[in-house]
């Protein structure tokens, strides 16, 4: 006896439906551990401590000291402020057992903090991806 073309049919489409019903899933797992532990934008939002303008004032670099309580260190938070965009803003900078920050920016689109220097905006230090 042969096979069935109907039921070969039927079981390729069963398992691409659940070949893309697994993809989904991974998909989500993945966006959800990222979500979770490496989003910038997930950051908390700690004291402030100091802010300096670009030379051209395009940009505004504010730093923030955040506290995570006993059992781990204290943390800097760099976010970038586009003056001419109101109330758009970005963190680009996160780094773990800093309790300061020091901000200069060598020309309009480059700022140096806490020795680490960015080509703003497309540039982030994030510390957990070192």
């Amino acid at each position: 006896m042969g096979s069935n073309p109907g039921v070969e049919t039927e079981k390729k489409v069963v398992f691409t439906i659940l070949g893309i019903f697994c993809l989904c899933v991974a998909a989500f797992v993945i966006y959800g551990v990222y979500w979770a532990f490496y989003d910038m934008d997930r950051l908390p939002k700690g004291e402030f401590l100091i802010e300096e303008s670009s030379p051209d004032g395009k940009y505004t670099l504010r730093a923030y000291v955040t506290n995570g309580g006993a059992t781990t260190a204290y943390a800097v938070r760099g976010e970038l402020v586009y003056n001419e965009k109101e109330g758009k803003r970005k963190n680009i900078y996160w780094n773990y057992r800093e309790e300061t920050a020091e901000i200069t920016w060598t020309d309009e689109d480059t700022v140096v903090i806490n020795e680490v220097s960015l080509d703003v905006p497309g540039e982030e230090f994030d510390f957990r991806h070192q």
